[in-house]
């Protein structure tokens, strides 16, 4: 009767323990999912913003060469 008490216990202890563990593994590989998710959340939104950013010079340069032209073309001598 207390062997079986004992062994009782002992499969009690067991199974909370073994309920731990899977607990804590399932916290740690959610934490990894989440920084995951974050990480690849901010990649996909500064993508766009540094194809931005290197797109804006080019099209400032554009702008301010097609107004030098113009500029030019309206100073120049009408032949």
């Amino acid at each position: 009767m207390i062997t079986e008490m004992a062994n009782e216990t002992t499969n009690d202890i067991s199974a909370a323990v073994s309920n731990l563990v899977e607990i804590v593994g399932k916290l740690g590989q959610q934490q990894v999912e989440l920084v995951t998710g974050g990480i690849k959340s901010i990649a996909a939104a500064v993508e766009p913003l540094c194809k931005a950013a290197l797109e804006i010079p080019g099209n400032v340069f554009n702008t301010c060469s097609q107004t030098v032209q113009k500029v030019s073309t309206a100073i120049a001598p009408k032949a």
